[in-house]
């Protein structure tokens, strides 16, 4: 296998409500857990980027000093 196609591991600790809600999506949609969770990732990743190419991110606000 290439670099590029090799999949990185994640541990990820998560709610179990969260786990079900995710497990019953994943079946819904005829997915594994494991690819469902992918998906969601890669959707929002993508969503993130589209909002970035049309709303560049704001400056940061000036911090205020701490008053004597």
């Amino acid at each position: 296998m290439s670099e590029k196609s090799e999949k990185k591991s994640l541990v990820l600790r998560i709610d179990p409500r969260l786990w079900e809600d995710l497990n019953r999506m994943a079946s819904d949609e005829l997915r594994s857990l494991n690819g469902q969770i992918e998906y969601l990732l890669r959707e929002s990743v993508r969503q993130w980027k589209g909002h970035r190419k049309t709303h560049p991110p704001s400056p940061p606000e000036p911090t205020k000093e701490a008053e004597p």
